[in-house]
């Protein structure tokens, strides 16, 4: 049945609209989703690190199985609002394929170490214009997912729908984070057609909170994602654990609603019943998500644009507590601040030795990268451009891959001729 919730505009594709391969019987957005799967970029997620490094052991969630159920949760979402919101109906949906690409491409560009290698790599990179983890997704997804300058022709509604920030670096003094390169100034008029935004979307805050719906589901699937299953893998981990909540509660002035979430949350820890607990909460975030309609210089163009993801107050509050409890807790305990010193000291020497190597020198005293990348390098016009080669290269890298590289380098009594990686 034919959705006239999409139309021509939102199928088009950065680099023009390819002819349908012979037999074809995917839509565009299930091609987006399908070429994402089967890529290496996909694939490395396995071994970078959500919470805790990959690898520790084999319960804690990665950034792929953290995608995996970002998936799951972003197609419940579009599903349940397809059958009760009152703004669709049938013939006119919210297209889960493109929902589940969105939110399994969401961390496709994101470093090894998680959010401490994306806050390291901006540090190194903020005079070669930066380094921030959703510009990155959008890069390798236009730009580099299958080699130089081959990206992957996504369509319209698939870039907008991980596009999280429209902001490019250097339109808003000292941003840290939640911007695009100058360079993708090309891939954001595309998303717009050109379109200017209205002076009421200022740069800044308000123009990354403008989203197409498949974007703010993506997201709110995130923040659902992580915000629980943060938790309960905290809990696993020794985090977590019922006396240290009530400490951490103690020191709060928590409300009547917030004093319901911890007692349940520590129920669930004493009698044993942490998963179906968080299970049940996910049920409640998915329920809590609604649509409005809204009206902005794309919802004439797009239904994409048209409306607007409501959360519920009490399930917003509920998610802000648990995000509070995991940062509080876990991101900053004294183990996974060592943790994280040691994953920014790996990349900080890495970066320095690379772009000695390839950057600011006029002839490279050693091989320390592949050939296709020294000859990337080579063809580069100037140090910005080659340092954002060398953020390429160190971004990609999974938690493993990164480590042993530094040991390489640096540890006198680690590798041989003949490791491969």
């Amino acid at each position: 049945m034919e959705n006239s919730f999409y139309q021509p505009f939102d199928f088009a594709r950065v680099n023009g609209f390819l002819p349908e391969s012979k037999g074809e019987y995917r839509t565009s957005f299930q091609v987006d989703r399908d070429r994402i799967i089967h890529t290496s970029a996909f694939r490395r997620l396995q071994s970078k690190t959500q919470v805790f490094f990959s690898g520790e052991y084999d319960f804690y969630r990665t950034r792929l199985t953290h995608s995996i159920e970002v998936a799951q949760i972003g197609r419940s979402i579009c599903n349940r609002l397809n059958q009760t919101s009152p703004l669709l109906g049938e013939g006119f949906q919210i297209d889960a394929d493109l929902v589940e690409a969105s939110c399994l491409a969401h961390d496709i560009g994101h470093p090894p170490f998680g959010h401490t290698g994306e806050r390291t790599l901006h540090r190194l990179m903020a005079s070669y214009g930066g380094f921030e983890g959703n510009a990155q997704t959008l890069r390798i997804l236009t730009s580099i997912l299958f080699g130089p300058d081959r990206g992957m022709n996504p369509t319209r509604g698939f870039i907008d729908s991980v596009l999280k920030y429209k902001t490019l670096y250097g339109e808003v003094a000292e941003q840290k984070n939640h911007f695009l390169y100058a360079e993708q100034d090309g891939v954001l008029q595309f998303v717009t057609d050109g379109a200017p935004f209205p002076d009421s979307i200022p740069a800044g805050m308000a123009r990354n909170g403008f989203r197409s719906v498949e974007c703010q589901v993506m997201d709110w699937a995130d923040d659902t994602a992580y915000s629980l299953n943060d938790i309960a893998d905290g809990i696993h981990a020794g985090f977590i654990t019922v006396e240290k909540i009530e400490r951490w509660a103690e020191g709060r002035d928590l409300d009547s609603d917030d004093e319901v979430q911890v007692k349940e949350l520590l129920t669930a820890i004493r009698k044993d019943r942490v998963e179906p607990t968080i299970g049940k909460k996910i049920g409640a975030f998915i329920a809590g998500a609604n649509l409005e309609e809204v009206s902005n210089f794309l919802s004439d163009v797009t239904a994409r644009h048209r409306y607007q993801l409501v959360i519920e107050t009490d399930i917003g509050k509920a998610c802000s507590l648990y995000k509070a409890i995991s940062l509080d807790l876990v991101f900053k305990s004294q183990q996974l601040q060592q943790l994280d010193r040691k994953s920014d000291f790996i990349l900080t020497r890495l970066f320095e030795v690379l772009v000695e190597q390839y950057v600011t020198s006029k002839k490279p005293r050693f091989k320390l990268l592949a050939d296709e990348e020294e000859e990337l390098l080579r063809a580069q016009p100037d140090e910005t451009s080659r340092a954002r080669v060398i953020c390429d290269v160190l971004a990609k890298m999974t938690d493993g891959i990164a480590t042993r590289t530094y040991k390489r380098l640096f540890d006198a009594d680690f590798g041989s001729i003949v490791d491969l990686v």
